[in-house]
């Protein structure tokens, strides 16, 4: 279909109804400009929802006219008139879809989830109308044949040979009907994707485990305790306790409550979210995306996935995946021995998953020492954020931080930062919003609302979300090891997209490919226990009293006990994407939860007491964003993330110095080089797995 039809398809189905034929008229849209705030920060003050649809009608509009004006120069193409306008193309849609689908994740309403569901099939229709025009393409192949006698410095040529790939990856040299049929499953896919965000949310607020007493309780911090009350009353629940369910299966509360039976009904409730809704709809959409792969000339959609990852291959994920499982599941038999014993003592005649988090606490406490619920009066989230992240930000790089309250965010939580680099110069906004909201979806994150670019004049703008329960009027928010880690981990996220030096802004930030792009992050959780961070920041919030040395060193030595737990639960959910995902075209599957039993069972991680990190029903990094075929990147990236920790510490150059590096060599890079050649400018090799197995006690 040509760039004109495609433009008359998006716009006609969009234009649907007199209200939004009345809205589209307005004048003062504040996404019809560039805002005028510093670094190009979104006019949150100014923005209302009903800005979002004539926004995205326009957007889309330009960025179709401007393809079609493109496809129609009567110039020979160049890499200015073609590759270059179409990198400066779509300014308006790419300012409104920042803000809303940040708006959809952070801060939904029905409304907006409802205009999710319309506009995301149109938007995958707008990509593919201009992917899938024939007349622009045949500009861009014949730049791609000559591409090395154009004399292009090295990230123009990257960004021609990648723009091509993306092109012929969106179907570009399918025939007539092989588009068609394309265009129709991924019109539909988006459709059913924003269907898994909304029933996940709807399913994990449903979810919620109340308690009509804070005896129910026993065994959480009476700040805990305080928070649920808080819970409560928020959901509209007054004299209430209410544990709203975060993301992953295992809740962390699972850890400290003695009640046998609130522990089973909390885990449950966890588990069993969404299978309803969203098992059938993630049936639908593998047999899709299969049926997709297909047409693009791949076996599977985990091969279509992984041929433009670093991974390279299917065979080379499986393998890596599979090297990990019979040690891992060992592991977790072992401990599960020692919890099994533990259990046995209360009276309890056979361990089940509801009891391994309380259990492991308690095994952990008698044999390190270490209360972990005993140590959140010293994570105290303020000083964490300032005095541990900010910190570590300052020590490796440099950065400076002030907080800028003139700056209105998206919402009231959300916090704006002025980020400052070694020489006093300004590098962009940092947002943080660290606080758990019925309308925030679970999990954390970082968006990016403004790329950086040369090209655009830009600088960067990003945000980190968190789901850190919000404490009692008056109280403290403290927090979990676990959130320590997520805080520091999400900040590596942010310093990806702030570090950004590139020229084009399809290679801003964390625009690189998706098994690469936890690495930075995963990375940055190493300064949350370096000694001289550690003893910034682990401090009583009210007395201010440093947590003793001895407790830090038992608590280091405790971080390696649970190895076999925390990599079953996570290779459960990887392999369970796998399964998934490598379905063949044809293969249908009627019941989500007799295939995810199978899945398992085939792949030798199939333990009792250890479920999936994530489920189907709630799978949402692989049925809703992006990371389809795609969890393994979280440990094919600790593969990168061990050799880099182990050279930060052992190369001889300081703190400093080896920060200046990774962030000159890597972080800066962007997509605008490989991948693993940043990597072997930093380490002076390629992954290598062996520090990987050490750290997870798997050799």
């Amino acid at each position: 279909m040509p760039v004109g039809a495609g433009r008359q398809l998006v716009l006609t189905v969009f234009r649907q109804g007199p209200a939004a034929r009345s809205v589209a008229a307005m004048s003062d849209n504040p996404f019809f400009s560039p805002s005028p705030l510093v670094y190009e920060l979104p006019p949150f003050a100014e923005i209302r929802e009903e800005h979002y649809r004539p926004a995205f009608e326009r957007g889309m509009a330009d960025q179709l006219a401007e393809a079609a004006a493109i496809a129609a120069d009567p110039e020979p193409p160049t890499f200015d008139n073609t590759v270059v306008a179409l990198e400066r193309s779509g300014a308006v849609l790419r300012r409104v879809a920042a803000v809303f689908f940040n708006q959809d994740s952070s801060d939904t309403t029905p409304g907006v989830q409802a205009l999710d569901a319309e506009i995301s099939p149109l938007l995958a229709a707008h990509a593919d109308a201009i992917h899938l025009d024939a007349a622009l393409f045949a500009r861009l192949d014949a730049l791609h044949e000559a591409r090395h006698g154009l004399g292009l410095d090295a990230e123009s040529l990257r960004l021609l040979e990648r723009r091509h790939t993306a092109f012929v990856r969106a179907g570009a040299r399918l025939d007539a009907e092989g588009q068609r049929r394309l265009r129709e499953i991924n019109a539909e896919l988006a459709a059913d994707s924003a269907a898994f965000r909304k029933n996940t949310h709807d399913a994990s607020l449903a979810g919620a485990v109340a308690v009509d007493s804070a005896a129910a309780l026993d065994g959480l911090s009476d700040a805990a305790i305080a928070a649920a009350a808080e819970n409560a009353r928020a959901l509209g629940q007054d004299g209430r306790w209410v544990l709203s369910l975060k993301n992953f299966s295992n809740q962390s509360e699972l850890a400290a409550l003695t009640d046998r039976d609130l522990r089973r009904r909390l885990l449950t409730s966890s588990l069993r979210r969404g299978l309803d809704t969203n098992g059938p709809l993630a049936a639908k959409m593998a047999a899709l995306r299969a049926e997709r792969a297909a047409l693009l000339g791949h076996p599977t959609h985990a091969s279509y996935v992984v041929a433009d990852e670093t991974a390279g291959t299917v065979e080379a994920v499986s393998a890596m995946l599979g090297r990990l499982v019979a040690p891992a599941v060992a592991n977790a038999e072992r401990e599960a021995a020692d919890l099994a014993a533990a259990a046995a003592a209360d009276g309890i005649g056979e361990l089940a998953a509801h009891d391994w988090a309380f259990y492991a606490e308690k095994v952990r406490a008698e044999r390190y020492e270490v209360d972990t619920a005993a140590l959140r009066p010293y994570f105290e989230l303020e000083r964490v954020l300032r005095d541990g992240v900010f910190f570590a930000a300052n020590l490796a790089y440099g950065l400076s931080f002030t907080e800028r309250p003139d700056l209105t965010a998206y919402h009231p939580d959300a916090r704006v930062f002025e980020v400052f680099d070694a020489d006093g110069s300004a590098l962009g906004l940092f947002i943080g919003d660290f606080h758990a909201r019925e309308s925030k979806r679970g999990g954390a994150w970082m968006n990016e609302l403004v790329p950086q670019s040369r090209l655009l004049g830009t600088r960067p703008v990003v945000v980190n979300n968190l789901n850190i329960a919000r404490p009692a009027p008056g109280e403290a928010a403290l927090l979990s090891w676990d959130e320590v880690r997520t805080l520091f981990h999400e900040f590596g996220h942010a310093l990806h997209g702030l570090f950004s030096d590139v020229e084009y802004p399809s290679f801003a930030g964390t625009e690189v490919p998706r098994d690469f792009v936890e690495f930075p992050s995963q990375v940055n959780e190493m300064w949350m226990t370096r000694p001289e961070v550690l003893a910034n920041y682990a401090r009583h919030h009210v007395t201010g009293e440093p947590l003793d040395a001895a407790v830090v060193e038992r608590m280091l030595a405790a971080e390696n006990y649970g190895q076999g737990f925390r990599t079953v639960e996570y290779l459960a959910a990887a392999l369970l994407d796998w399964a998934w995902h490598t379905l063949r075209p044809g293969e249908v599957v009627r019941d989500a939860e007799e295939f995810e039993a199978r899945a398992l069972a085939e792949a030798g991680v199939a333990v009792a007491a250890v479920p999936p990190r994530y489920r189907t029903g709630y799978f949402n990094h692989v049925f809703s964003n992006g990371y389809s075929a795609g969890y393994y990147a979280y440990i094919w990236s600790e593969v990168l993330d061990a050799q880099t920790v182990e050279w930060f510490g052992s190369n001889g150059l300081g703190v400093r110095e080896s920060g200046r590096l990774f962030r000159e060599r890597l972080l800066s890079r962007g997509g605008s080089r490989d991948a693993l050649e940043c990597v072997r400018d930093v380490l002076g090799r390629g992954p290598e797995i062996g520090p990987l197995l050490a750290r997870r006690g798997l050799e």
